[in-house]
């Protein structure tokens, strides 16, 4: 490898040097090992030896110019001994902090050690005191001391083994600092002599700088003395300025006092004209009053007048027509003859008026013309001779006399007299007409004189006029126009077209509406435009659409088409954003302003863009309407100029004079144009006088009509209009003298120029002067300027130009600084001394306080304003608090002169204050993962605007806008956030300083608590896609656990401020959602275990807001409620007309009572539900408008330490709130593009409780209402559900509605819920199918499915009740059928009876029945419905018709028409006689012989009474064990039967014979006599116990007789059978 031969300069090598000195090396003390040196360190110590070796061979060496090899040697040696240096000083410190570890090691072993043996100590002594707890406790407490100590040994050996390392470390470069020591010697000697170097170049270099230093103070001195020269000319020169002003002031000194008076004089007479002029107010405001009132009693009386005179004419009405019906004629039509009358009457009169006020207009021009012919004559040479014959004019007068003669009481002749003799000279009016217009007037009046008179209808006047025949074929013909049928359907037809070529264009849900393409520029303007010329111009259409669009040319406006051309070429279909070019071309013809449109139509509708073309104008008007001189001394002069400024495109002739002079231009005007703008401006006044002139005759002492205008006039302070060629100036007084124009004061102004006028001012006398000017031009469409100009005349010595000094506004503690200018025009110099208002000396100061003004000169007076906070306490009446105004009177005392001279300075002074609200800031625990804001607001209480700006903020805070810089306006109040983010868990405590632009400093005071929660989110923000109404949007994200260890040098722990950490372990978490969010997060709550994380997913599903779905509902409600009102007040006024008036009117009466009242809307409020008809006939309408929503939710997370399932049932988890996890989420909600339209918009459909094994169909309707076609798939269904989609479809068009059919057939009793979902490329509709299988859950009140109804006389009937209950939750259908009434009753009777077939069963379901053939059992009701939860009734009634044992019947409950879900056997039991007896064995067949048994009579039925058998069985068991026997019981019923009959006995007896013989055979009877109520039962008990004779080999068989005695006697043989038995 080569050698680089570049050379470097010792300069640099030793920056080099330094730099590498410079570096830091870092090292872990911890795990420091003796790490090999760098790549080169060993050769560097090869190098090293060698040049040691050099050094020893001999000096020759040393003397070798330096290369750069040696020179990179040398740096690598001493980069490796600062290396070596610093691993020696690191490694020192880390040894001398390993051994003080170490010593701290050995001395907690120590404490340890004795902690041990005390507790050993205390161990011993509680176990001596048998003090187990104690005992137990200090082993504890020993067992955590001995594995701290074992801790700490382990410590120990590690820090040992450690410190050895580090020693061997520190050897080894002690050893090889050794090698280098020869090469540090050697460098450090190199090193004091570059220093010496250094400092002789130092030297050299210093007295360089001193030379330099001596030839800039020279040059410095000669400027010195240069600038005191131009100084000194300076204040000649200003001198000699003060001399004039001095000279200035002296002259307009002795013009003072008598200014002062005129000004007090003139304030005098102004108060007396301002009470004067209130006075006419009050008296013109009383006499408005009293007009007001007059005109309100002749109002009143005209209408009593009118309302008169109508009654008249009516009452005349009435009498004419009872006249005309009296003779039998037609009523209505003689009113519709008169009426017609009247109207022609009325139209006749307008007419005739209408010619008299022309014939009067025609006069009255006639006489003007006349007078200007005068006019014309006297400035013309004489008239020429007449000519022969009639003229016009001649024909016209003759025609008015002869009018007048007939028509009017006064003649035209002697009215042209008397005109003529009381206006011999022509007046203002006459002159002012235009002769143009009159002859135009004349010319269109025909020569014949029977024009004039007759009407304009031709033989409207004649009383012979027959109305006008129409021919048939002139009615055949059609009109010009067409018929108005042919227009209908050109109308329509023209309609379909553009409707044809006009579509609307949506994109994206969206509708485009406004204006298509847009125009740049907007208005296409030619202005000033010149005839003959062409103009042309170029716009740019540009597509405002949503998609491609088309843009064709209509044209421009029928007026514009001579003059405008457009060029436009279809530039076919044209993108969004897209333009084309259109070139307009004007060619005037005529100087007139045109406007218009150009039309365009679009594909989405037509549009226009403005046209307008403007002549050449003048557009004159003045820099200043107030000149204001100011004051000036009598004698002086002084000039100011005022600027005529022409910004159009046309120029004219100007002309300065007074306002009270009149100046007419050289050309005069168009008299056409003076005509129309005198009439239009005194049109009504004009009437007026001519309406005078025809109705009456002209009084010499009247004022003439020309008086009339000019009154008006010269009211208005309008200048009178006299023709006149030159110009009529009044008579001059003392104060128009004083202000005068230049020499210029007419000429001509060009387009776009300007003209400066002079205007001098030359006091004369003392006081204000004020004088009014005005500009005319030559162009009568250029308006008169008007302006004027003053100045104030003062004759005192001393005086102060600016009256009042304002010093704007002024901040408190601010100084502000102002020069007052004090100008004299004595001939003498003057001792002035400037004086402040006590109460102002504190804060104002004028400095000098005196001084000495020389002759004809000015004196600058500096003015110091410092105002302090204790202004508005010291100033008193000189500020106003309220606007904070400060007027101070300053005096000037002049020496020799009584009174002083006085300005005023006036300021508004305001604080620089800014206002923090609030000024103490608490954020409140804040995570690391979040910030939190906050609004400041920040108010300017100073009446000037002020910069701010918060500086040094700490790098976890932020302010927002504008960083925190910015300005604020006067008395404005900002809103500012302040925005805090934490970056570690501590507390935190700081100051916002917030600045103004004078160094201001307020402070806000801040505290926060920072937050390392355990856990953290893998996102704290989700942004949901748009999703549509009703639908469903799933994201997903973790909460994790990083907390591992507790170790915080690996990772900072999780804790809440500088409280503990967090320990290591389960963390659980709950989200918390607010309440009715469209939000659902699962699971909600969980458990994450360190190291893991858990998923969680966040649901998104819009739906429309309670309050505003039943806000919809609501109106529903009250549309429906009113529309029913509405047809039941209809029907209500139709049935009204049949009742008489009374009834009416008390239906009127009642009809408010109906209205709804605020408390009724809140009960209907109630009422409504979500599943009510309205309510989801609301939801579905307002879904179908949906226009979009978004919203912003943050949802809370709370973290808690522990698991959730180690908690107990009832015992929550303590979740902090500082723990507290933030989710954003953004939820952007859009309209569906399919709308259910069946089952009011609601997507749940609900089948209901459908009983198991039955079927239901429900089908629902969905529309289309996106703009285009949707394909349509559906998702799978469970195949193994009861849920069946009938009818699926692919497709779905644009607005097209489709109807699904599903299925529900539950196998099971079990409520089923599944989703179908209807999914499209823009969304998907799910729809929720449920319904619940419901078996029939039916109990029964009867115990053991059987009812006895007991026992009841024959032919008697009693009835019981029992009860199913319905405990499902479906409406059940029931039928209750009898068996003895079935159609299967005939098959079973063809069987065998049941006590042949079966020994268990002897009796037949269905027992004895009626001999009547009607049923022995009956029940009510027979069918019905049953609702869930409720209980139905049942009544059985057993009417028996003879005696028998064995009534019964089995009941049949059917539900559903076929399924048999309960039988109730039906028992009973008749009696002849009231008593009855039950018990003992059976003896005979429970089935009726088919003989009939006679009935016998009473008598004979007591004959043959027999005595009915009873077999009571008794059976001792006998046991082969000691124990005890019971005996054997049998028991017998004795009842007697509840009766409606009336019977002599109310009770039945009964009683036993031979009980004692009974006894001796071992049976005990109890009881064996006694008496039974009615309805009651009475047990005989009987027991049995072998006798000691008692031979168990043969059964003991004995009778007995029991008698009953009730309505009749009864007698029983009870035959007792008793058997031992043995036991198993």
């Amino acid at each position: 490898m080569e050698e680089p031969t570049a050379q470097f300069s010792d300069e640099e090598l030793m920056d080099n040097f330094l730099a590498m000195d410079d570096e830091r090396i870092q090292l872990e003390a911890p795990e420091f090992e003796v790490e090999p040196l760098p790549v080169g360190f060993e050769d560097a110590t090869a190098l090293g030896c060698s040049c040691l070796a050099k050094e020893e061979e001999g000096n020759t060496a040393k003397m070798k110019k330096t290369t750069i090899k040696d020179k990179v040697e040398a740096f690598h040696l001493r980069k490796s001994l600062n290396l070596l240096d610093k691993l020696h000083e690191e490694k020192d410190l880390f040894i001398q902090k390993t051994r003080g570890e170490l010593r701290v090691c050995r001395q907690r072993m120590d404490l340890l050690n004795k902690q041990q043996e005390s507790l050993a100590a205390e161990i011993s002594a509680e176990r001596d005191a048998n003090n187990m707890a104690a005992m137990s406790r200090l082993q504890a407490a020993s067992r955590r001391l001995h594995t701290e100590l074992e801790n700490e040994k382990d410590l120990q050996s590690k820090i040992t083994a450690m410190l050895k390392d580090s020693e061997n470390a520190m050897w080894h470069i002690e050893i090889q600092k050794g090698q280098f020591e020869d090469f540090r010697k050697r460098n450090e000697e190199e090193a004091e002599a570059r220093q010496r170097s250094l400092e002789i170049h130092a030297a050299q270099q210093l007295q360089k700088e001193k030379e330099t230093l001596e030839r800039v103070e020279r040059n410095r001195l000669l400027r010195a003395r240069k600038s005191l020269h131009v100084q000194k000319e300076l204040g000649q020169k200003h001198q000699k300025l003060v001399e004039d002003a001095q000279r200035n002031h002296r002259i307009a000194v002795k013009f003072l006092k008598a200014s002062l008076g005129r000004i007090r004089e003139r304030e005098q007479e102004e108060e007396m004209e301002s009470r004067k002029h209130m006075k006419r107010r009050m008296d013109a405001v009383l006499a408005l009053k009293n007009s007001i009132t007059a005109s309100r009693e002749t109002l009143k009386k005209f209408q009593a007048w009118g309302q008169s005179r109508a009654e008249l004419a009516k009452q005349k009405a009435l009498t004419e027509k009872e006249v005309i019906l009296a003779q039998g004629g037609d009523a209505f039509k003689h009113l519709v003859h008169q009426r017609r009358h009247q109207e022609l009457e009325a139209q006749k009169r307008a007419f005739e008026e209408e010619q008299k006020l022309r014939k009067q207009e025609i006069v009255s021009r006639i006489l003007k013309e006349e007078a200007e012919e005068e006019n014309r004559k006297k400035k013309q040479h004489p008239p020429s001779k007449a000519t022969d014959g009639w003229t016009l004019r001649d024909k016209t007068w003759k025609y008015i006399s002869d009018f007048c003669e007939g028509k009017t009481a006064m003649p035209a002749s002697h009215l042209l007299e008397n005109e003529i003799a009381l206006h011999p000279k022509p007046t203002c009016l006459l002159k002012a007409i235009s002769s143009e217009s009159m002859q135009m007037d004349l010319g269109s009046i025909s020569t014949e004189e029977e024009v004039l008179a007759e009407p304009d209808i031709p033989g409207l006047w004649s009383k012979e006029y027959k109305t006008h025949q129409v021919s048939k074929k002139d009615m055949e013909q059609k009109p010009v126009g067409g018929t108005k049928m042919d227009k209908d359907i050109l109308a329509r037809t023209m309609e379909q077209l553009r409707s044809g070529v006009v579509h609307k264009q949506v994109v994206s849900g969206r509708e485009f509406k406004g204006r298509p393409f847009n125009s740049k520029p907007e208005v296409i303007h030619f202005k000033d435009f010149d005839i003959g010329k062409v103009y042309k111009k170029k716009i740019t259409l540009i597509n405002a659409t949503y998609t491609i669009n088309y843009c064709k040319l209509v044209g421009v406006e029928e007026g514009l088409k001579d003059f405008i051309h457009i060029d436009f070429d279809p530039p076919g279909p044209m993108s969004a954003g897209m333009s084309c070019e259109v070139l307009v071309t004007f060619k005037p013809m005529i100087n007139k302003d045109l406007e218009g449109n150009v039309s365009f139509l679009a594909q989405t509708g037509s549009f226009s863009v403005p046209l307008k073309c403007s002549t050449k104008k003048c557009s004159l008007s003045l820099d200043k309407e107030l000149i204001e001189f100011g004051s000036y001394v009598v004698g002086e002069t002084t000039s100011r100029t005022i600027t005529l400024t022409n910004v159009g495109g046309l120029g004219t002739r100007f002309k300065f004079l007074l306002d009270s002079e009149f100046f007419e231009m050289e050309e005069p005007q168009p008299i056409m144009k003076i005509s129309s703008l005198y009439t239009c401006e005194d049109k009504s006044l004009y009437e007026k006088i001519i309406t005078s002139l025809s109705e009456q005759q002209l009084d010499i002492n009247e004022s003439s009509p020309v008086d009339i205008p000019s009154r008006k006039e010269s009211e208005k302070d309008e200048t009178e209009i006299v023709p006149a060629a030159s110009v009529i100036t009044m008579a001059p007084s003392e104060e128009q003298a004083e202000i005068t124009l230049g020499e210029v004061t007419e000429g001509e102004i060009g387009p776009f120029s300007s003209v400066k006028i002079p205007i001098i001012f030359t006091p004369v006398i003392p006081g204000e002067v004020q004088t009014k000017f005005k500009v005319m031009f030559k162009n009568s469409q250029c308006p008169t300027l008007y302006f004027r100009a003053t100045g104030i005349a003062v004759d005192v010595p001393v005086w102060v130009p600016r009256a009042t000094v304002d010093l704007k506004i002024c901040m408190y503690d601010r100084l502000y600084q102002d020069s007052i200018i004090v100008h004299t025009r004595s001939k003498a110099a003057l001792r002035l001394k400037f004086e402040v208002c006590k109460e102002l000396r504190g804060h104002i100061e004028l400095v000098p306080e005196t001084g000495y003004i020389q002759a004809q000169s000015s004196y600058s007076v500096q003015l110091k304003f410092l105002p302090r906070h204790s202004l508005p306490e010291d100033a008193g009446k000189y500020f106003d608090e309220n606007s904070r105004v400060l007027e101070a009177p300053m005096t000037i005392w002049v020496a020799d002169q009584n009174k002083p001279v006085g300005f005023t300075v006036q300021a508004v002074v305001t604080t620089s204050d800014l206002e923090i609200s609030p000024l103490e800031i608490n954020f409140g625990y804040c995570t690391i993962y979040e910030a939190i804001r906050t609004e400041i607001s920040l108010s300017n209480l100073s009446l000037l605007p002020q910069e701010f700006g918060f500086v040094g903020l700490p790098k976890y805070v932020d302010i927002q806008p504008n960083d925190g810089f910015g300005t604020i306006l006067p008395l404005e109040t900002l809103q500012l956030d302040v925005i805090f983010q934490p970056i570690k868990a501590k507390e935190y405590r700081f100051e916002l300083i917030c600045k103004s632009e004078i160094n201001r400093c307020f402070k806000v005071s801040c505290q926060a608590v920072g937050v390392h929660p355990p856990l953290e989110l893998s996102h704290y923000q989700i942004k949901f896609s748009a999703t549509a109404l009703c639908g469903t949007t799933v994201s997903r994200l973790y909460v994790i656990n990083s907390h591992l260890s507790m170790n915080k040098l690996t990772h900072s722990l999780p804790r809440i401020g500088s409280e503990e950490a967090t320990p290591v372990g389960p963390t659980s978490f709950e989200f918390l959602p607010p309440p009715n969010s469209p939000i659902t997060i699962s699971p909600s709550v969980g458990t994450v275990l360190p190291g893991k994380k858990c998923l969680v997913q966040v649901v998104f599903q819009p739906v429309l807001p309670h309050e505003v779905i039943l806000k919809e509902a609501m109106q529903i409600l009250n549309k429906e409620k009113e529309n029913k009102l509405f047809q039941k007040e209809t029907v209500q006024r139709k049935e009204t007309w049949k009742p008489s008036m009374p009834v009416v009117r008390v239906h009127n009466r009642d009809r408010p009572t109906r209205a709804s009242t605020p408390h009724t809307q809140e009960l209907h409020r109630q009422e409504l539900s979500v599943s009510s008809n309205e309510y989801q006939a609301a939801q579905a309408n307002l879904a179908r408008s949906f226009q979009g929503k978004f919203d912003r939710i943050v949802v809370p997370c709370v973290v808690a330490s522990g698991d959730i399932k180690d908690r107990k049932e009832l015992e929550p988890l303590s979740f902090s709130p500082h723990n507290t996890l933030y989710l954003e989420l953004w939820c952007p909600a859009v309209a569906p593009s399919i709308v259910l339209t069946s089952n009011k918009g609601n997507s749940v459909l609900n089948f209901g409780d459908i009983a198991v094994g039955h079927r239901s169909i429900k089908k629902i309707t969905f529309q289309n209402i996106s703009p285009e076609d949707l394909a349509l798939e559906f998702s799978v269904l469970s195949p193994s559900g009861p849920f069946v989609l009938i009818n699926p479809s692919k497709k779905l068009c644009s607005g097209e509605s489709q109807t699904l059919a599903l299925s529900f057939s539950p196998r099971e009793s079990t409520q089923v819920q599944e989703i179908l979902d209807i999914i499209t490329k823009r969304d998907t509709l799910s729809l929720t199918l449920t319904g619940t299988g419901v078996a029939s859950m039916i109990t029964c009140s009867i115990e053991g499915n059987i009812l006895n109804m007991g026992y009841v006389l024959a032919r008697e009937s009693v009835s019981t009740t029992f009860k199913l209950q319905n405990e499902s939750s479906l409406l059940i259908k029931f039928w209750m059928q009898l068996e003895s009434l079935s159609r299967k009753r005939d098959e079973t009777r063809q069987q065998l009876p049941k006590f042949l077939t079966s020994r268990e069963q002897r009796t037949e379901i269905v027992g004895t029945q009626n001999h009547n053939g009607q049923s022995v059992f009956s029940v009510a009701p027979v069918e019905g419905l049953m609702y869930p939860g409720k209980a139905q009734e049942f009544t059985v009634t057993f009417s028996p018709d003879h005696e028998s044992l064995y009534f019964s019947d089995l009941l049949h409950v059917v539900l559903f028409e076929k399924k048999v879900f309960h039988q109730i056997l039906l028992k009973g039991a008749a009696r002849e006689h009231m008593m009855f007896v039950e018990g003992g064995d059976p003896l005979d067949v429970p089935v009726e012989s088919l003989t009939v048994i006679p009935a016998l009579d009473t008598e004979h039925r007591e004959e043959a009474e027999e005595i009915k058998p009873i077999l009571v069985t008794l059976n001792y068991v006998q046991f082969d064990t000691d124990t005890p026997i019971p005996p054997a019981t049998r028991e017998l019923q004795v009842g007697c039967i509840r009766t409606t009959q009336p019977s002599p006995r109310k009770t039945v007896e009964f009683s036993l014979d031979g009980v004692a013989w009974l006894q001796h055979k071992g049976f005990s009877i109890e009881p064996s006599r006694a008496s039974v109520e009615r309805g009651q039962t009475k047990t005989i008990s009987i027991s049995w116990v072998p006798p000691a004779d008692f031979d168990p080999d043969h059964p003991l068989m004995v009778s007995t007789l029991l008698q009953l005695r009730g309505d009749g006697k009864e007698t029983y043989k009870v035959i007792f059978v008793a058997q031992v038995v043995a036991g198993i």
